[in-house]
């Protein structure tokens, strides 16, 4: 039998500790960058049987750490394990807290908000100034006898070319006292004086024309009271003494303009009446209480149509 000289034994065991070596360091440097790529320790099952299904996963706490690698697998497996692990990496779901939508939280919060205030028309917003929301809680709809009053309603609803309900509001008391408290007989004695007057009040802000207007109308009503004992007579004697009560649902249904209020602006122009086309008119019936107009969930129809239905009042 060959035996191997000393010398020839040396160089072999020198290279196959050499080759033992470069392995080591081969299989330490592939196990430290793959960590940096995926950071998973891989552990050998007890399982018999060695498979995907027999590797354990765990996370590591530091990618640079490897001395949670098992040094008793060899580099061939370690890689081909690493890279299917890799080509099909365990989706990890995230949680996700289910929360409310801001607005419909915010929406939530209005309806909680307002949960104590009653039902109005829906023109009516939690934008809308206090002035008006009193006006549509207080006095829109109620039926009206007085003749200052009504005579008022006329006058403020002739602004409404220029202005809206809650700007009219704001500077009702500067026009009652521009105006007499809205008295017929006085209002129809101003003279241009008077007229330039309140023209000029920057805090009343009507133009001349509009101030001429409601004094005319003045005039035009100091007739009709001649004719039919009270301008109340009149206005309610359009309507057979009693309201229009409407039922309307929704705030698209209730009209501008109506065929009582054509038949109404029709007289009234040919009495001399101004600034009452059938717009006008109508706006005027909405807010002396001739018509209800509240829609039918408001709390004030209901307030409105136990008013109108009392036996109608003269004064």
């Amino acid at each position: 039998m060959y035996k191997a000289s000393p010398n020839r034994r040396a160089v072999l065991e020198k290279s196959k500790s050499v080759r033992e070596k470069e392995t080591k360091q081969t299989s330490n440097f592939f196990a430290k960058h793959f960590k940096r790529i995926y950071p998973i320790t891989l552990q050998r099952s007890t399982s018999s049987s060695f498979s995907l299904s027999s590797i354990s996963l765990s996370l590591s706490q530091n990618s640079t750490d490897s001395s949670a690698t098992d040094s008793t697998s060899t580099l061939e497996q370690r890689i081909s394990l690493a890279l299917g692990l890799i080509s099909s990496p365990r989706r990890r779901e995230t949680f996700v807290p289910k929360t409310i939508p801001r607005q419909q939280e915010q929406r939530v919060y209005d309806e909680d908000f307002k949960s104590d205030e009653p039902k109005r028309c829906n023109w009516i917003t939690k934008k809308s100034d206090e002035v008006y929301v009193t006006f549509h809680d207080q006095q829109w709809g109620v039926p009206v006898y007085d003749d200052n009053l009504l005579f008022e309603f006329l006058a403020m609803s002739g602004m409404l070319m220029d202005y809206n309900w809650t700007e009219i509001l704001k500077r009702k008391e500067l026009f009652r006292e521009a105006f007499c408290e809205f008295d017929p007989n006085l209002v129809a004695k101003m003279g241009e004086k008077e007229i330039t007057e309140i023209a000029s009040n920057k805090a009343i802000m009507l133009q001349e024309s509009r101030v001429r207007c409601i004094v005319d109308n003045a005039k035009c009503i100091i007739k009709v009271v001649k004719e039919f004992g009270s301008f109340s007579s009149y206005m309610w004697g359009f309507m057979d003494y009693k309201p229009i009560i409407n039922k309307f649902k929704y705030s698209r249904n209730v009209p501008l303009r109506s065929p009582k209020a054509e038949i109404i602006s029709k007289d009234m122009i040919k009495r001399g009446f101004r600034f009452v086309g059938p717009v006008i008119v109508h706006s005027f019936m909405q807010a002396a209480g001739l018509t209800i107009d509240h829609l039918v969930d408001c709390f004030r129809h209901g307030d409105c149509v136990s008013l109108a239905e009392r036996p109608w009042r003269h004064i």
